[in-house]
């Protein structure tokens, strides 16, 4: 299996974490920072005001205070209050990312040079700012065509910048379903579009997780910061109401006359809408699928693993990897559990389900530490093997150089040969390493 992006929904803010991680890309993304100083007495303030409101408008008063400080302070100090805001509650951590959406969808409202409004972005939660961005692009936008979705993620492409590529990328398929109020399947043809295979994937990973978000939570955060009353001060909209998160108010697409409503889940079918759409979207569709099955089945991680198992061909390990990172997500990151629960998958798929915890937990972070720190503690010989392979996977998706990557995977101990294997450092496959069955 091909590295590849994966996009995921947890448990936590009914659910809205979502995590990115997989594809080996050649640009370190940059390094995460800790909590600056100046932005604690900003959290600090924050949680007093909105603790004081009820529970119910306690989102709103975050976006407006998120929102203010990037119009007054500018768009670091806005994240860096978040990311402080997230290490002092568990409940605004879980919906940091569409926290950093709607500061994104601020910065990059009437602006059209995305990569100027990416410098301004930092990759902290899950990197929702940059997705903002590129959502505020499309707000408005009437029609798409080959030009303007191939121009977008440009200035990121060449390779040196496939990190950031990948940010613009996946914000697009956000984008599109805007564009299309949450058709899925128009919101893919335009991803069709995009002639360069991997920005085309992960344009479908990013419609596949809206389909998903814009359902279980049609006001999210960022979705009405992006089109409702609340972004006023970001030059936003009323909101139109019911699902539609097209923002700017601009006539629908022509193609979309006389369309019927998009059915986006079925809590009677858990292959939908995997088996509503073609067989190019299935590898993108089946890395969000259990996150629909765990919120149907309040986290059943045996139910999601069934469902896996009747999958079709190779999906089966997508849907595996799927249902790690959604693991890792619902246990709040314990490895401990985490590990449990994988080994309810069957033998042959388990090994999948730690790349999708392992991936998970380094993307969160960006450190190769943590997945190392999991994947050492995995039990058997061949679960470890592909675990350690994985963290190998999300180093080459931080460090550019050969000698870079050979010193992250270094503490991987007797496990090295695998992690350099995934790093694209040695190029001699580990005996015992698993593959797909075909």
């Amino acid at each position: 299996m091909p590295n590849r992006i994966v996009l995921s929904i947890s448990a936590l803010a009914l659910p809205l974490l979502l995590v990115a991680g997989g594809y080996a890309v050649t640009h370190r993304a940059p390094k995460i920072r800790g909590v600056e100083a100046d932005t604690i007495p900003l959290a600090n303030n924050a949680r007093r005001e909105c603790e004081r409101v009820d529970a119910a408008q306690r989102q709103s008063c975050y976006e407006r205070i998120l929102v203010d400080l990037a119009g007054t302070r500018g768009v670091r100090v806005a994240m860096g209050t978040l990311n402080a805001l997230a290490q002092q509650d568990a409940t605004i951590k879980g919906e940091g990312h569409v926290y950093a959406h709607a500061i994104g969808i601020f910065a990059g409202r009437g602006q059209r040079d995305v990569a100027r409004q990416f410098a301004a972005c930092t990759e902290i939660l899950q990197s929702g700012c940059y997705h903002g961005v590129i959502q505020s692009y499309f707000e408005g936008m009437a029609s798409v065509d080959t030009s303007n979705v191939n121009a977008l993620c440009r200035p990121f492409g060449g390779g040196t910048q496939q990190w950031l590529n990948f940010q613009c990328a996946h914000g697009m398929g956000h984008g599109l379903m805007m564009v299309y109020r949450n058709d899925l399947p128009l919101a893919l043809g335009g991803c069709d579009l995009v002639q360069d295979s991997w920005i085309r994937e992960s344009c479908y990973g990013g419609a596949f997780m809206e389909n998903i978000v814009s359902a279980t939570v049609p006001h999210h955060p960022a979705s009405r910061l992006a089109a409702g009353a609340d972004s006023a001060k970001a030059g936003g909209h009323e909101h139109g109401g019911g699902h539609d998160h097209h923002g700017g108010g601009a006539a629908a697409p022509a193609v979309m006359a006389n369309r019927p409503p998009w059915k986006a889940l079925d809590s009677l079918d858990m292959h939908y809408p995997c088996n509503a759409v073609g067989e190019r979207y299935q590898t993108q569709c089946y890395m969000m699928q259990t996150s629909i099955v765990m919120r149907f089945t309040n986290g059943n991680v045996d139910s999601s693993a069934a469902m896996c198992l009747t999958a079709p061909g190779s999906m089966k390990y997508v849907c595996a990897q799927s249902l790690g990172r959604d693991i890792v997500s619902w246990t709040r990151e314990d490895y401990a559990e985490s590990r449990r629960k994988c080994a309810v998958v069957a033998d042959e798929y388990e090994p999948w389900c730690h790349i999708g915890v392992t991936k998970n937990l380094i993307d969160v972070t960006a450190r190769p530490g943590d997945g190392i720190s999991y994947c050492r503690d995995v039990e058997g010989d061949a679960n470890r093997l592909k675990c350690f392979e994985a963290v190998g996977e999300q180093i080459a998706n931080l460090f550019h150089q050969a000698d870079q990557r050979r010193q992250a995977c270094a503490p991987s101990g007797s496990y090295v040969q695998a992690c350099e294997f995934g790093a694209q450092v040695n190029f001699r496959r580990p005996q015992g390493l698993p593959r797909e069955r075909t």
